[in-house]
This record gives structure tokens, sequence and C-alpha cells, in this order.
């Protein structure tokens, strides 16, 4: 198995192919809590108060602009799901895969 959140990011083209099932869930097996709905992958995070659950999400956003790779975020008070999918391709790319594991990295193992 890779450590995927050492890897980073690298630009998506338009005509690059979206990773195979097999390799989605290979990888959804290195990532504790994550789903696959259609083409993206998705976890909610629960925190204590709404200050913690702003902390995360501006963790998120530090790691989106670090990679250049940016999810999708549903916040509210205690909760925030994040969602990736590579819009570019149409589908699940590396990329995803391993901007979930730098986001699980934030957090302990039982969230």
């Amino acid at each position: 198995m890779s450590d995927l959140s050492s890897q980073k990011c690298v630009p998506c083209e338009g005509g690059t192919k979206p990773l195979n099932q097999v390799m989605i869930q290979g990888h959804l097996a290195e990532l504790p809590g994550w789903e696959q709905a259609g083409i993206e992958i998705h976890k909610t995070f629960t925190f204590k108060n709404f200050y913690e659950t702003m902390a995360f999400v501006n963790a998120v956003a530090y790691i989106a602009n670090q990679e250049d790779h940016h999810p999708d975020l549903e916040v509210s008070y205690k909760t925030c799901k994040v969602r990736y999918s590579t819009h570019a391709i149409g589908g699940l790319s590396q990329n995803d895969f391993i901007c979930a594991a730098k986001v699980n990295a934030l957090v302990s193992s039982d969230k």
C-alpha cells in the first residue's frame, strides 16, 4: 500500500482517464470513513463546536491551496462534509485520494 498522505498532487489534463473501480476500492481501503458516491468520494467530520469545525475548514483550505486541488465543503455548526472529485476528467484521480489522506491526517482516528 502507498502512503497517500506523503504524495503530492499533479495537474490533471482533460485527456487523463479517471481511476478504475479496482484502484478506487484499493485507495478507499486506505482511507477510514471515506465512501464513494458516483464520481466522488466523501466523508463527514464531526466536532465539539463551531470553533473546532472552522479550524478544520481552514486547515482543509490550506491543504487545498498547497496541493492546488480543491474539495467541495458543506459546513454546519458541528460538522463538515468534504467531497472530492476531479472535475477536469469527470471522475476520480489520484489527487482526490492524496488530499483525502491529508485531510484524514488532520484529525484523530476516531473522527
